[in-house]
């Protein structure tokens, strides 16, 4: 049994070099972890690419297990892996949203969140850099009001595409997933990966313009998450580390 893989909502084992098992590493991740089990059965038949299937093994404390979807983090550079990766996030938001809502798929809320990004995350930014906290607050804005409209993973970041021998093996890490902004999914694929790359996912999508100017709002919004996370940890290394990235990505756009 081997530590694997760990994320900020789960802690990860792997079992026999081909089981997964995860936990939750905070008691509101219980439930997102839970309907796992129900969605991604349901889900992979529809999507073009892998994803686990996992099924609960433990009630107390809660453990679920899938079998390994074998890879490292996708660099984000390869056209033909990029064009896979299109084909994916298209196919996962042709899923009638009606199918997730009966399964207990949320939408996305800012219930939480925002009133921290608010008064938490943004005096910050305006007692490092005032001349971008108007920016600030209108990306907060934007974001706050985009529509839901497609069931999505809600974190597809490198370390969730998995590449092996220069294919797309599979997408992990569903705990976000929600009936959301398709955009969202499309923030890292389109602005933090290779130009190659996103084009590549741009194309196979079929992405409009409006779609990829609300892509780029999420990717500005990432490290908003990373600042309260280390909030929640009094980490002030992940508090920093999370600032920097806000203000170098609002400083690319203003």
């Amino acid at each position: 049994m081997d530590d694997f893989d760990n994320g900020w909502d789960t802690h990860a084992v792997l079992i026999d070099g081909q089981w997964v098992d995860r936990t939750p590493r905070r008691a509101e991740v219980d439930a997102p972890l839970r309907r796992e089990t129900v969605l991604l059965p349901w889900l992979a038949p529809q999507l073009s690419l892998p994803v686990p299937e996992p099924v609960v093994v433990s009630e107390a404390p809660l453990r679920v297990r899938h079998r390994l979807v074998e890879g490292l983090p996708c660099p984000g550079v390869d056209a033909e892996q990029g064009h896979a990766v299109g084909l994916f996030v298209r196919a996962l938001h042709d899923v009638p949203v009606s199918g997730a809502r009966r399964l207990g798929v949320p939408d996305w809320e800012r219930v939480d969140t925002w009133p921290r990004f608010e008064h938490e995350v943004l005096p910050m930014i305006a007692a490092l850099e005032p001349g971008l906290a108007e920016p600030a607050a209108r990306l907060l804005e934007r974001c706050a009001h985009a529509p839901k409209a497609a069931l999505v993973h809600g974190d597809l970041g490198p370390g969730h595409i998995r590449v092996q021998g220069g294919v797309v093996t599979g997408i992990i890490d569903w705990i976000d997933g929600c009936i959301g902004d398709p955009a969202l999914d499309l923030a890292w694929v389109l602005y933090g990966a290779r130009p190659a790359f996103a084009e590549a996912v741009k194309a196979a999508y079929g992405a409009n313009q409006n779609l990829v100017r609300r892509a780029q709002d999420w990717r500005l919004l990432g490290p908003w998450y990373e600042v309260t996370y280390g909030l929640d940890l009094d980490d002030p290394g992940y508090v920093r580390s999370g600032l920097d990235g806000v203000i170098s990505r609002l400083r690319s756009t203003s």
